[in-house]
Protein backbone atom coordinates (compact mmCIF):
# COMPACT_ATOMS: atom_id res chain seq x y z
CA UNK A 1 0.00 0.00 0.00
CA UNK A 2 1.46 3.45 -0.80
CA UNK A 3 2.35 6.03 2.13
CA UNK A 4 -1.14 8.14 2.49
CA UNK A 5 -0.58 12.01 1.73
CA UNK A 6 0.10 13.33 5.66
CA UNK A 7 -2.40 16.14 6.38
CA UNK A 8 -1.56 19.38 8.50
CA UNK A 9 -1.51 18.05 11.94
CA UNK A 10 -1.86 21.77 13.71
CA UNK A 11 -5.39 21.84 11.11
CA UNK A 12 -6.30 19.08 12.46
CA UNK A 13 -6.18 19.75 15.75
CA UNK A 14 -7.73 22.62 15.43
CA UNK A 15 -10.97 20.54 13.37
CA UNK A 16 -10.70 18.14 16.26
CA UNK A 17 -11.58 21.07 18.89
CA UNK A 18 -13.54 22.53 16.80
CA UNK A 19 -15.63 18.87 16.40
CA UNK A 20 -15.35 18.54 20.77
CA UNK A 21 -16.33 22.73 21.71
CA UNK A 22 -20.43 21.74 20.82
CA UNK A 23 -20.43 18.64 23.40
CA UNK A 24 -17.64 20.30 25.83
CA UNK A 25 -19.56 19.95 29.04
CA UNK A 26 -18.63 22.61 31.64
CA UNK A 27 -16.26 20.76 34.13
CA UNK A 28 -14.60 17.85 31.70
CA UNK A 29 -10.89 17.84 31.58
CA UNK A 30 -8.41 16.49 29.35
CA UNK A 31 -6.29 13.48 29.90
CA UNK A 32 -3.08 12.71 27.22
CA UNK A 33 -1.78 9.46 26.36
CA UNK A 34 2.21 9.60 26.30
CA UNK A 35 3.04 10.72 24.43
CA UNK A 36 1.28 11.88 21.19
CA UNK A 37 -1.96 11.94 22.86
CA UNK A 38 0.14 14.74 25.23
CA UNK A 39 1.10 16.88 22.65
CA UNK A 40 -2.66 16.64 21.11
CA UNK A 41 -4.20 17.40 24.60
CA UNK A 42 -2.13 20.60 25.15
CA UNK A 43 -2.96 22.14 21.62
CA UNK A 44 -6.74 21.07 22.47
CA UNK A 45 -6.13 22.85 25.90
CA UNK A 46 -4.83 26.27 24.45
CA UNK A 47 -7.44 25.63 21.28
CA UNK A 48 -10.74 25.06 23.49
CA UNK A 49 -9.37 27.57 26.33
CA UNK A 50 -9.87 25.24 28.73
CA UNK A 51 -9.01 26.70 32.54
CA UNK A 52 -7.98 22.62 34.33
CA UNK A 53 -4.66 21.59 33.95
CA UNK A 54 -4.41 18.39 31.57
CA UNK A 55 -3.93 14.90 33.11
CA UNK A 56 -0.68 12.79 31.62
CA UNK A 57 -1.33 9.25 31.23
CA UNK A 58 1.97 6.64 30.59
CA UNK A 59 0.19 3.29 30.48
CA UNK A 60 3.23 0.98 29.86
CA UNK A 61 2.45 -1.33 32.82
CA UNK A 62 -1.15 -1.78 31.51
CA UNK A 63 -1.14 -2.79 28.47
CA UNK A 64 -1.90 -6.51 27.72
CA UNK A 65 1.11 -7.06 25.73
CA UNK A 66 3.88 -5.77 28.52
CA UNK A 67 5.19 -9.32 29.29
CA UNK A 68 6.02 -9.64 24.81
CA UNK A 69 7.03 -6.29 25.11
CA UNK A 70 8.94 -5.77 27.81
CA UNK A 71 9.06 -1.80 29.07
CA UNK A 72 9.52 0.88 26.65
CA UNK A 73 12.10 2.35 26.86
CA UNK A 74 11.06 5.87 27.45
CA UNK A 75 8.22 5.59 30.37
CA UNK A 76 6.61 8.89 31.48
CA UNK A 77 5.33 9.36 34.99
CA UNK A 78 1.11 9.86 34.94
CA UNK A 79 -0.15 12.92 36.52
CA UNK A 80 -3.73 13.12 37.03
CA UNK A 81 -3.52 16.88 38.65
CA UNK A 82 -7.68 16.77 39.34
CA UNK A 83 -10.20 14.16 40.97
CA UNK A 84 -11.32 11.86 38.80
CA UNK A 85 -14.60 10.63 40.22
CA UNK A 86 -17.53 11.96 39.02
CA UNK A 87 -15.50 14.41 36.60
CA UNK A 88 -16.23 13.96 32.45
CA UNK A 89 -13.11 12.73 30.94
CA UNK A 90 -11.98 12.85 27.34
CA UNK A 91 -9.12 10.54 26.74
CA UNK A 92 -6.56 12.00 23.90
CA UNK A 93 -4.28 10.22 21.83
CA UNK A 94 -2.66 10.74 18.57
CA UNK A 95 -3.48 7.64 16.63
CA UNK A 96 -6.16 5.11 17.42
CA UNK A 97 -5.04 1.35 15.99
CA UNK A 98 -6.18 -1.91 17.61
CA UNK A 99 -7.52 0.02 20.99
CA UNK A 100 -5.25 -1.60 23.07
CA UNK A 101 -3.18 1.35 24.32
CA UNK A 102 -7.15 3.15 24.52
CA UNK A 103 -8.35 -0.22 27.13
CA UNK A 104 -5.32 0.34 29.14
CA UNK A 105 -5.61 4.19 29.51
CA UNK A 106 -9.25 3.61 30.88
CA UNK A 107 -7.85 0.64 33.43
CA UNK A 108 -5.70 3.18 34.84
CA UNK A 109 -8.17 5.98 34.96
CA UNK A 110 -10.16 4.00 37.05
CA UNK A 111 -7.39 3.33 39.31
CA UNK A 112 -7.83 7.15 40.16
CA UNK A 113 -11.66 6.55 40.57
CA UNK A 114 -14.77 6.56 38.69
CA UNK A 115 -15.00 9.42 36.27
CA UNK A 116 -18.78 10.32 35.04
CA UNK A 117 -17.67 9.66 31.28
CA UNK A 118 -14.74 8.86 29.05
CA UNK A 119 -14.31 10.46 25.46
CA UNK A 120 -11.84 9.35 22.96
CA UNK A 121 -10.65 12.09 21.15
CA UNK A 122 -8.22 11.09 18.53
CA UNK A 123 -6.17 12.69 15.41
CA UNK A 124 -5.93 9.47 13.15
CA UNK A 125 -8.42 6.55 13.63
CA UNK A 126 -6.46 3.62 11.14
CA UNK A 127 -9.18 1.17 11.65
CA UNK A 128 -7.84 -2.25 13.15
CA UNK A 129 -9.86 -2.40 15.98
CA UNK A 130 -9.07 -5.66 17.74
CA UNK A 131 -11.40 -4.05 20.77
CA UNK A 132 -14.54 -2.83 20.77
CA UNK A 133 -13.27 1.07 21.24
CA UNK A 134 -14.16 4.08 18.70
CA UNK A 135 -12.96 7.57 18.52
CA UNK A 136 -16.11 9.82 19.13
CA UNK A 137 -14.05 12.92 18.19
CA UNK A 138 -11.95 12.53 14.98
CA UNK A 139 -10.07 14.35 12.88
CA UNK A 140 -8.18 12.07 10.12
CA UNK A 141 -9.61 8.29 9.32
CA UNK A 142 -6.80 6.60 7.45
CA UNK A 143 -6.20 3.17 6.28
CA UNK A 144 -2.78 2.06 6.03
CA UNK A 145 -1.07 -1.13 5.87
CA UNK A 146 0.29 -3.41 8.98
CA UNK A 147 3.60 -2.32 8.23
CA UNK A 148 3.31 0.96 8.09
CA UNK A 149 2.90 3.45 11.64
CA UNK A 150 1.66 7.17 11.64
CA UNK A 151 3.99 9.23 14.18
CA UNK A 152 2.99 12.17 15.47
CA UNK A 153 6.31 14.70 16.87
CA UNK A 154 6.72 18.15 17.20
CA UNK A 155 9.16 20.24 15.40
CA UNK A 156 11.85 22.30 16.33
CA UNK A 157 9.29 25.51 16.69
CA UNK A 158 7.16 23.05 18.26
CA UNK A 159 4.78 22.89 15.53
CA UNK A 160 2.92 19.07 15.01
CA UNK A 161 3.72 16.88 12.53
CA UNK A 162 2.97 13.69 11.08
CA UNK A 163 5.62 11.31 9.41
CA UNK A 164 4.37 8.25 8.13
CA UNK A 165 7.23 4.91 8.44
CA UNK A 166 6.86 1.66 6.45
CA UNK A 167 8.38 -1.12 8.61
CA UNK A 168 8.12 -3.50 5.53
Amino acid sequence: MPLPTLPDAEAQCLALAESIRPQLQADAVLVGIHSGGVWVARRLKELLALPAEIGLIDVSFYRDDFGEKGLHPQVQPTSIPFEVEGRPLILVDDVLYTGRTTRAAINELFDYGRPASVRLAVLADRGGRELPIYAEFRAWQVELADSQELVLAPDAAGRLLWRCIDHA
